[in-house]
């Protein structure tokens, strides 16, 4: 009974779904480095998102391990992706934070990073993925108990917190300053051009002869 309690848990609907979402995630940030900026930020925008919702969808359940769970994620792994991340979001990968314990008796701002926030979400992200490949149901379950209670304590705020600063990287000031650059110089080519695409030049050229 216990095994096919297991079976029903760990190849549930809910649990399948937050899987493929938690690889297509940790796939995503493992070749970023070659992808633009705001494509990076744009699919990571939309990810993060979506791998709350599938995870605050699991059943609730605790299970305890008898010895710690296997970490697949090493020292090394967890600075790659974030040096990756970090790669993309710059200057702007600081923000004010203002969900940190004990943040109202600080005289100062309190600042959280992005990629470190990323890269703790895929550290458990990609454990548990690695746990599934596994096949071995207790340990599923397990990793899923542990990812479950991780989202509940730690990494579910840290993902709602960089979404604020990733919006803001894409939207804000600084986008928007970008933007006007690169109107200011589609504008500039246009009037280098006396106003008239090649094609029209052409045309008025023709006519004059």
């Amino acid at each position: 009974m216990i095994e096919e309690g297991l079976n029903n848990l760990v190849y549930s609907k809910n649990v399948i779904e937050l899987i493929t979402v938690a690889n297509e995630f940790c796939s995503f940030l493992e070749h970023s480095e070659d992808k633009e900026t705001s494509d990076f930020l744009g699919r990571l925008q939309k990810l993060l998102p979506l791998l709350y919702l599938k995870a605050s969808l699991l059943p609730e359940f605790e299970m305890e391990a008898d010895d710690e769970l296997e970490k697949y994620v090493n020292e090394l792994d967890y600075n790659l992706i974030q040096q990756k991340v970090l790669h993309h979001t710059g200057a702007g990968d600081d923000y004010q934070e203002v969900f940190l314990s004990g943040m109202q008796f600080s005289e100062s701002a309190l600042t959280a990073s992005i990629a470190e926030n990323v890269a703790d979400i895929y550290q458990d992200m990609k454990d548990l993925v690695m746990s599934f490949r596994t096949l071995d149901e207790e340990v599923m379950a397990l990793a899923l108990s542990e990812s479950q209670n991780n989202f509940a304590h730690l990494w579910g705020q840290k993902l709602v917190n960089s979404l604020r600063a990733i919006h803001n990287l894409i939207y804000g000031e600084s986008s928007a300053e970008e933007g006007s650059k690169t109107e200011k110089k589609q504008v500039d080519n246009l009037k280098n051009k006396n106003m008239k695409p090649d094609w029209l030049n052409e045309r008025f050229s023709n006519q004059g002869e």
